[in-house]
């Protein structure tokens, strides 16, 4: 099932339906649905589309071949194979295609692993005869660090020569919606939570069986797909697994900073960093700042707040990783009713953050908020409060925050997730944390709450201005 990428889609017809010559690179993570993005892309037009594999450079040149004349361009009638890569990159000019002529090159990154000369070749075939005619060249990766700093970066030969660039992300909470039609609003988040955006993961999961039934089958139960993805993903990427293990189970369980993970792993912390930098490649951990830091706020490996970004690490790590052994023997209702059950509430509502996130990004670009902000993420610091006359410093945090470009107006955020309604108290402590001394603006406050409000916060918020978001549907607001 394809759902959503409206805008990818929109991206790569505009760049089909464009009169010049395409080069484009598109990559993202493994399992995000780059091939899947290109395929219903290239229905209802002749194009060509190889899937490079890990093989010799001989190889996979003969496999290039093959794929070419299989197009019956004129070269087929004298030619089993082409000789090099120039003449086989020099070739798509003669694909034979009614309009523009469209080759799509997946994971690119093994080609160029045999053959490293490779857009050296092509940049060369690109600048003198393939950028004058009417192709489009689609270069696909998985390799994330590959395609930043090899392809596209400055140095490569390839700099400069791309017309679009996109990198995937997971899909929204949205489109995520469209796999489970039936699944109440609250599964539906907590698929989100569990899954997060990855195509495939979602994919795994029977929209027809409830949630507690799709993680017995499709994440706890020995030989299922989802059983085996983590370790599979880290040791085609990485070395050290046992090591990333440990720092990944660390970040998991909100160890957030280098002297929280360093305690929890003791591991050097120099080790640590470089470990973390390789995860934050590969998309599965970034580094958080406070959304209002400044520049030199943000410097140093010593700052911010490491998270993981996969969701489906962050419940595999969560739940599963020290479960193994039990999972090996068979015990999955054991895991589920004792270790996952009682705490999942608790887990999906770190993503019902994510979710009130988006529901703002989408009211922000449809105008419909008091301003249009231009930064929006979670907020902490030391802020001095003053109890009964005495001064105090207390780390506090806010949900979500967003503010305007040259941060005169703030939208200050809280999510609550529980099981109850929220009530004044929520609206009153979220309006105490914030040092309007150091940020000093026009303030507005949105309370989420799932579950509901209490009849006395609707009547306050009514008489303050205050938006109350229960229902965080498309169009909702």
């Amino acid at each position: 099932m394809f759902v959503g990428r409206k805008r990818e889609m929109e991206f790569l017809q505009k760049c089909y339906s464009s009169h010049k010559a395409e080069l484009v690179v598109i990559y993202g993570r493994r399992r995000i649905g780059k091939t899947e993005l290109l395929k219903q892309f290239s229905q209802g037009k002749q194009a060509v589309f190889y899937a490079c594999t890990e093989c010799t450079a001989v190889e996979q040149l003969d496999r290039f071949s093959k794929r070419l004349l299989n197009t019956g361009m004129p070269a087929a009638n004298y030619l089993n194979r082409f000789v090099d890569w120039d003449s086989a990159f020099r070739s798509i000019a003669d694909i034979p295609a009614d309009g523009k002529k469209v080759l799509i090159i997946d994971e690119f990154p093994y080609m160029c692993k045999g053959t490293p000369e490779i857009p050296s070749i092509l940049q060369n075939m690109w600048d003198h005869e393939l950028s004058e005619q009417n192709i489009m060249l689609i270069l696909c990766g998985s390799a994330v660090s590959f395609m930043e700093d090899e392809l596209l970066g400055e140095k490569n030969p390839l700099y400069g020569r791309a017309t679009g660039v996109y990198k995937l992300q997971p899909l929204s909470f949205v489109e995520t919606q469209e796999f489970f039609p039936e699944y109440t609003l609250e599964e539906q988040i907590g698929a989100y939570a569990i899954l997060g955006g990855i195509p495939y993961y979602l994919e795994q999961f029977d929209p027809k069986n409830g949630l507690a039934e799709n993680v017995k089958a499709n994440i706890l139960r020995k030989g299922c797909v989802l059983y085996n993805e983590v370790e599979f993903l880290l040791r085609q990427e990485l070395r050290e697994t046992s090591i990333y293990n440990t720092i990944i189970e660390a970040v998991a369980l909100g160890n957030n900073n280098l002297a929280l993970i360093h305690s929890k792993t003791q591991l050097e912390k120099s080790k640590i960093t470089a470990y973390l930098r390789n995860l934050m490649e590969l998309g599965i951990v970034e580094r958080e700042f406070s959304v209002l830091a400044t520049a030199k706020e943000r410097e140093g490996s010593q700052r911010g707040l490491y998270k993981l970004t996969d969701s489906y690490f962050r419940f595999w790590y969560s739940f599963v990783y020290s479960s193994i052994s039990e999972l090996e023997a068979g015990d999955i209702n054991g895991i589920w009713q004792y270790q996952i059950e009682p705490q999942l509430h608790q887990f999906v509502s770190y993503n019902y953050e994510r979710v009130c996130i988006e529901y703002l990004r989408r009211k922000n670009q449809e105008g419909k908020l008091p301003f249009h902000f231009t930064r929006i993420g979670r907020w902490w610091d030391k802020v001095v409060h003053t109890v009964e006359g005495k001064k105090q410093t207390v780390a506090e945090e806010i949900d979500i925050v967003a503010t305007d470009r040259l941060g005169k107006e703030y939208l200050l955020c809280e999510c609550k997730f529980r099981r109850q309604k929220a009530d004044v108290e929520v609206l009153r402590h979220l309006q105490q944390k914030f040092p309007v001394n150091k940020y000093k603006g026009k303030y507005h406050y949105v309370i989420f709450s799932f579950y509901g409000f209490t009849e006395e916060l609707v009547k306050v918020a009514a008489a303050e201005n205050v938006l109350l978001a229960e229902d965080i549907s498309v169009g909702a607001i």
